[in-house]
C-alpha cells in the first residue's frame, strides 16, 4: 500500500518581494506607485516589507497599475500566509516532541510518507497522514477509542500501535464493499475456511473478495517494530466492519487463527471497541468467546474429539485429519500446541507453511 500526499515545497515567494520586481521593471519608486493606486506610500512599503497583507480591494488596484491579475496577487498572498503558518506550526516543541514517537523510517520505506527535510517537518507529515489537524486532535481521537487487548496493552508501543491501526484504515478505504450483513459473512466464512489449504496470498485475496461481498474490509499490513499484535478487528462506520492482520508470526496457522478470531469480535461482539489481538491467551471471557468460536470454526467439536481420542498425532495422522476436515495441516499442529498436546519445538512445524513478505 502506498499513500502519498502532495509535494509541500520549503519556500515561498512573498508578495513585497514580487511587487519590488514589478516596480523595478516599471521603474516606479513606492511614492509614485502609491499615488497611481490611490493608497498611502506607507502601506506599499508595508506590503513590500511582508507586514502587511494583500486585499482584494488592494490585489485589484496592483492589477490596474502594473497589469498582473488580482487574482495571481491574492494567490501569492495566499500561498505565502499558509507557508508562514507552517513554519509556526513546525517550531512547535510539543509538535516535535510527539513526533519523535513514531516509525517514520518506516513509513518512509513503505511510501507512505515522503522522508522529513528536517526535524519540523515530521510533525505536519504525521498529522495529515492520521487525517487529524493538531495533536490535542490526535490524542482527542487515539484515547477515545475504547481498545481491548487480547493480550497485556504494554506489548505494543501505544504509537506504533496507532501507525498500524491507520495504516489498516487506509488500506480498508481501497477496498469496495457493500453494507455488511452477519449471513453473508457467515457464509463467507465457511469458503475462507476450505481456502486455508491453498496458496497464502491467493487464498488471501479471495478471501478478502468474500468478506468485501459481505460488508467486511480485509487488510494484510506488516507489523511495525515496537509492537506485537497477530491482528485486529473494529468498526470503520456503523455498517462497515474492518478486520486487520499482520502475520506476526510468518505461519499459516496464525495467520488464519487470527482471522477467525477477529471475525469473532464481528459476529459476537460490539462495535464501539478496537479489538487488538497480541498472543493467542485467553485475556477476559470476550476473548476467551472469540478463541473458543475461532477454535470451532475452523475445527469443529465432535471431529476434534475423536482425533485426540484417537491419541495418534504423527505426520500422517495431522495430514489426513486435516485432509478430511478440509483445512491446512498447519491449523491442526497450532490447535496442538495451544492445547499443550505437541510442544512448540516439535517436527510436526514443518506442515506449517512460513510466510514471508515481499522483497523479504
Amino acid at each position: 500500500m502506498a499513500t502519498t500526499y502532495n509535494y509541500q515545497p520549503d519556500y515561498a515567494v512573498s508578495p513585497g518581494s514580487v511587487l519590488e520586481e514589478h516596480l523595478a521593471a516599471h521603474d516606479l519608486s513606492h511614492a509614485e506607485f502609491a499615488r497611481r493606486c490611490g493608497r498611502s506610500a506607507k502601506l506599499v512599503s508595508e506590503i513590500v516589507a511582508g507586514t502587511a497583507p494583500v486585499e482584494p480591494a488592494t490585489a485589484l488596484q496592483f492589477e490596474k497599475v502594473l497589469g498582473m491579475s488580482a487574482r495571481i496577487w491574492l494567490g501569492i498572498e495566499a500561498d505565502y500566509q499558509l507557508h508562514q503558518r507552517r513554519a509556526v506550526e513546525a517550531e512547535d516543541e510539543e509538535n516535535r516532541a510527539w513526533a519523535k514517537h513514531f516509525p517514520v523510517n518506516d513509513l518512509v520505506k513503505r511510501n507512505v510518507i515522503y522522508g522529513p527535510a528536517r526535524d519540523s517537518d515530521l510533525a505536519s507529515k504525521l498529522l495529515a497522514f492520521f487525517g487529524v489537524a493538531t495533536v490535542d486532535a490526535w490524542h482527542t481521537r487515539f484515547d477515545a477509542r475504547n481498545i481491548a487487548y487480547r493480550d497485556w496493552p504494554a506489548e505494543s508501543d501505544k504509537f506504533a500501535l496507532a501507525t498500524w491501526l491507520r495504516l489498516a484504515e487506509l488500506e480498508a478505504a481501497n477496498q469496495a464493499a457493500a453494507d455488511y450483513r452477519a449471513s453473508t459473512f457467515k457464509n463467507a466464512l465457511r469458503r475462507v475456511r476450505v481456502l486455508t489449504r491453498g496458496d497464502a496470498p491467493s487464498s488471501l485475496e479471495e478471501a478478502a473478495r468474500l468478506c468485501n461481498e459481505s460488508g467486511v474490509a480485509l487488510t494484510l499490513v506488516k507489523p511495525l517494530p515496537r509492537m506485537r499484535l497477530s491482528g485486529a478487528a473494529w468498526w470503520l462506520s456503523r455498517r462497515r466492519p474492518l478486520i486487520a492482520l499482520s502475520a506476526r508470526h510468518k505461519t499459516d496457522d496464525d495467520l488464519w487463527f487470527s482471522f477467525f478470531h477477529e471475525a469473532a469480535h464481528i459476529l459476537l461482539h460490539g462495535k464501539k471497541v478496537v479489538f487488538v489481538d497480541g498472543a493467542n491467551g485467553d485475556y477476559d471471557d470476550t476473548e476467551k468467546e472469540a478463541n473458543d468460536w475461532a477454535a470451532n470454526a475452523l475445527l469443529p467439536r465432535q471431529p476434534w474429539q475423536r482425533f485426540l481420542a484417537g491419541g495418534a498425532f504423527s505426520r500422517n495422522a495431522v495430514s489426513l485429519f486435516a485432509e478430511e476436515q478440509g483445512v491446512a495441516p498447519g491449523i491442526v499442529v497450532g490447535r496442538l500446541q495451544q492445547e499443550r498436546r505437541v510442544p512448540w519445538q516439535s517436527p510436526l512445524n514443518s506442515l506449517k507453511v512460513k510466510l514471508n513478505w515481499a522483497g523479504e
